[in-house]
């Protein structure tokens, strides 16, 4: 029996991988039909354990347009996870099913624990707070549509940089590209977690922090805005005061580049005005369309073992030892192993990348 392959972070692949996913990608789009039976006879399940739209749909319209069906839930409360099942259970069970699986969940981590006793391929639609790679996929191709290129870019991610796992992944994966320079915009209470920093500081990329959008505009190549999101805050009262802090309208879009492009993960709140749509840069339509084609090529890549990744797990389970973080899947899959990887002089959870 074959090793699964699984999508869970993007890290875990060589970055001529997401280049072969992309430029696959880009192939579909420009003659889908070629495609239209590629995953005849294959079933996908879509576990949906959050509200979603364009994830969910994307992913489901990839499938259709491949050929392929569908099961799955978009409400838990609907299925035995409402009766009190684990996550190991209903994965176990629904992968008997499908020959793939898409998992969104709250909790951090919860797309790596599906994927260690799933009997199909695991990809994360987004995992709490942490990671959403093929949101990822969907903003590479964009890129290389729009722009036509991945590296030598000036990029500002706006808005809820703590909580924001779509700028997560997107950060993670950018700065392994050269020449590429970040401009982090957020509040001081919303920054980016210090391991997304160490992580571009490490791959040789700089970045900057700034406080407003129009410090940082002039000078970008593109401007990645994020809501700020009230289902990841403790309190009302707390979202109350961030969540209008940074609005994109056609004043600031005034000083920026005529070539800057505005992306946008969605759905949006308040943060880019609807009178910004109509600018020519506006592309997060667009890019949610994109969204469709870069996942049928994953799928395709999946399903026909053209990408290889990691191992899940590759640390260690020391004795004692538990994640910190209160949203890690660990706490509520009581039955997971920790682990942990040494990353210099600190140990780090290998679900949701919290240091011990």
């Amino acid at each position: 029996m074959r090793q699964l392959e699984h999508l869970i972070d993007l890290d875990d692949y060589k970055k001529a991988d997401w280049d072969a996913i992309v430029s696959l990608a880009q192939d579909i789009v420009k003659d889908p039909a070629a495609y239209s039976q590629r995953c005849s006879g294959k079933i996908m399940a879509t576990l949906f354990y959050e509200p979603s739209t364009r994830t969910q749909m994307s992913f489901q319209t990839a499938m259709l347009r491949l050929g392929g069906g569908l099961i799955g839930f978009d409400n838990p409360s609907v299925s035995s996870v409402a009766k009190g099942e684990n996550l190991k259970d209903t994965t176990k069970v629904v992968s008997n099913y499908a020959d793939i699986l898409v998992i969104r969940n709250p909790m951090e981590g919860s797309a790596k624990a599906a994927a260690l006793t799933a009997g199909c391929p695991v990809i994360n639609a987004g995992d709490g707070g942490h990671l959403h790679p093929t949101q990822t996929l969907t903003d590479m191709l964009t890129l290389k549509m729009e722009k036509g290129r991945l590296d030598d870019l000036k990029i500002g991610v706006c808005g809820d940089l703590v909580n924001g796992r779509t700028v997560h992944s997107l950060l993670k994966a950018l700065s392994c590209y050269k020449k590429n320079e970040f401009t982090l915009i957020s509040t001081k209470e919303l920054r980016l977690p210090d391991y997304i920093k160490d992580i571009i500081t490490e791959r040789g990329c700089k970045y900057r922090e700034v406080f407003s959008i129009e410090d940082a505009i002039e000078d970008l190549d593109m401007l990645y805005m994020t809501r700020i999101q009230r289902e990841r805050f403790a309190s009302m009262e707390e979202y109350e005061r961030q969540k209008n802090v940074f609005v994109l309208d056609n004043a600031k879009m005034s000083k920026a580049r005529s070539d800057m492009i505005v992306l946008h993960p969605l759905p949006r709140v308040d943060e880019i005005a609807s009178e910004v749509d109509a600018d020519p840069r506006a592309l997060y339509f667009k890019q949610a369309n994109y969204g469709v084609f870069v996942r049928m090529a994953l799928i395709i890549c999946m399903l026909e073992d053209r990408i290889h990744s990691a191992p899940l797990l590759k640390g260690g389970i020391p004795e004692g030892k538990a994640c910190a973080n209160p949203k890690c899947i660990t706490h509520t899959e009581p039955y997971l192993p920790h682990s942990f990887r040494q990353t210099g002089a600190a140990l780090e959870c290998e679900y949701c990348d919290s240091k011990l």
